[in-house]
């Protein structure tokens, strides 16, 4: 498929070791080099041979030349100035790939990619995930696909249905349907990481569940009704809201929502309800 055969596998602790450099467990670096996780990963992206692609975090380049074989064009932005040269080294073969030094979560993803509907796919620092999936979401110009190798506890969490919803599931969920592609054994990766990891696919909607001019107070609300675990939502909604009891009562009330109910049981269709409101 996509003339993913001719990837020659790529071994990453010899070449760190040929750069005398080693994983810096500061910026959460684990590469990862098992070639049929990295074929699953380019696979689950379904790139089409005119595709611009956002690759972030691309380490030693092991994915990015995946991605580069299907793709037209590759973005890839790297944060480590230690590992520009052996990323160029390993991508050299590579002309339709474009390696960019900076952080992801500074730059401007419309100054990265000019192309509507690109796809995002990356094997991603855990520590950061919510960031960067924050910063992709809510950019101007948005992916129509994003697959991310992330903490496999924080994708079946992104994936969770209504009774089970946090801020973060809410906070995608509202953008694009996600989806728990395969999980990855530790020893995918070099170093092998402490947790297990997965990939997760977020199908981006052509528009938001809630209209854009609601999208604001969305956020505004399920942060005020998450802000207090294991409280009612009339307590939470009252706190992070800065209103009385009473008036948190009365909002819910008039809006058929039991206001002893938690915010993690609403669904997003009860939260636009409840913002559609006040």
């Amino acid at each position: 498929m996509n003339h993913f055969s001719s990837v020659a596998p790529l071994n990453a602790a010899a070449v760190l070791k040929q750069y005398g450099l080693r994983a810096d467990k500061a910026l959460g670096q684990n590469f990862l080099q098992d070639e049929n996780i990295l074929r699953k990963i380019a696979t689950a992206a379904e790139i089409q041979n005119d595709d611009s692609v956002l690759e972030i975090g691309p380490g030693l380049g092991s994915l990015t030349r995946y991605l580069a074989v299907a793709a037209k064009q590759v973005t890839a932005v790297e944060l480590d100035p230690d590992l520009l040269a052996p990323l160029r080294a390993v991508l050299k073969p590579y002309q339709n790939v474009t390696i960019v030094h900076g952080d992801i979560l500074d730059l401007k993803i419309s100054d990265l990619i000019q192309q509507e509907n690109y796809i995002v796919a990356a094997n991603i620092p855990y520590n950061i995930t919510s960031a960067i999936i924050r910063h992709l979401l809510e950019s101007e110009l948005k992916p129509r696909r994003i697959v991310l190798t992330i903490q496999k506890e924080v994708a079946e969490r992104i994936c969770a249905s209504a009774g089970d919803l946090s801020l973060l599931a809410l906070s995608v969920q509202v953008y694009g349907k996600p989806s728990l592609i395969s999980k990855i054994p530790a020893n995918a990766f070099h170093p092998a990481p402490k947790v297990d990891s997965a990939i997760l696919r977020i199908e981006i909607y052509p528009k938001p569940l809630i209209e854009k001019d609601l999208l604001n107070k969305f956020f505004k609300f399920i942060k005020a009704g998450f802000s207090q675990k294991r409280k009612t939502l009339r307590n939470s909604l009252s706190s992070g809201l800065h209103i009385s009891t009473q008036e948190a009562e009365a909002l819910l009330t008039s809006t058929g929502i039991d206001f002893m109910r938690r915010a993690e049981t609403l669904s997003i269709e009860e939260w636009r309800v409840l913002i559609s409101e006040k």
